[in-house]
């Protein structure tokens, strides 16, 4: 099925009591965590889109109730001059989960087919071959053991500026937007072209893109949640193993026939 960002500009309000809904989710994935260690298996769930778009906000909710340590939020920056020196891919290949883990990207290996193909910083000819070497690279996750949750937050111009606007009215909140912000929306329309590219060249069965309306904040952070919580409980069982026998005979000579 063809995805298309102008099926996600509703900006529909959250229908029910949010508050609930959210602790509901986060109770949900912080017992699917645990459910990971238990099974020592890997995820890695990838959040993409637009500035201001709500990735942040969702990814703090997200991690709310987990466990700090069988996680991790990786921020993708710029390149490093070390990092420039390999493939694109090499600086991601450290940044994987280990057994019993979450990796969770803020901003991805996407970046080759989105902000270096639009800025200039990749050739069309690496830009253009990113996109094989992307689902070869995802695949290779896939088959090795590693569930893959992919995600778009979406939201238009006009939303867009409103939360840079109310963003630089913050002082809390001013550091947050950056001239970079500005140029990148001075190009939306390349953004556009090279994200519509993107998620009809590396949707793959392996790797699935789920676009997430990101106009309205609550019913963003409830999707993208949803979504995730939906998709890892079909990689990861959810039965708790047993008690080891000899942990039950501790426990007995400790606690007596009651513990």
């Amino acid at each position: 099925m063809t995805l298309r960002l102008s099926d996600h500009e509703t900006g529909a309000k959250f229908d029910g009591d949010y508050e609930a809904v959210l602790a509901a989710l986060q109770e949900r994935l912080a017992r699917i965590l645990v459910a990971h260690i238990l099974h020592k298996k890997r995820s890695v769930i990838l959040f993409e889109g637009w500035d201001a778009a709500g990735k942040g906000g969702s990814i703090q909710r997200l991690t709310a109730k987990l466990d700090p340590r069988a996680f991790h939020v990786w921020p993708i920056k710029a390149p490093t001059a070390e990092e420039k020196a390999r493939h694109f891919l090499w600086r991601f290949w450290k940044k994987l989960p280990g057994a019993g883990e979450i990796a969770i990207f803020d901003r991805s290996w996407y970046g080759r087919v989105l902000v270096e193909r639009v800025e200039g910083f990749a050739s069309e000819a690496e830009w253009r071959r990113g996109y094989d070497e992307i689902n070869e690279f995802e695949a290779q996750q896939n088959f090795d053991g590693t569930h893959i949750v992919k995600l778009f937050f979406h939201v238009t111009q006009k939303e867009q500026d409103d939360r840079l606007k109310d963003r630089l009215k913050d002082p809390w909140k001013r550091w947050k937007v950056t001239a970079e912000d500005f140029r990148n929306r001075l190009r939306r329309p390349d953004y556009l072209a090279a994200i519509e590219d993107m998620l009809a060249l590396t949707d793959t069965r392996w790797g699935p893109w789920c676009v997430i309306d990101g106009n309205d904040k609550k019913s963003a952070r409830i999707a993208a949640l949803t979504i995730i919580a939906d998709q890892l409980e079909q990689h990861v069982p959810l039965n708790p193993p047993q008690t080891p026998p000899e942990l039950e005979e501790l426990a007995r000579n400790a606690f007596g026939k009651d513990g």
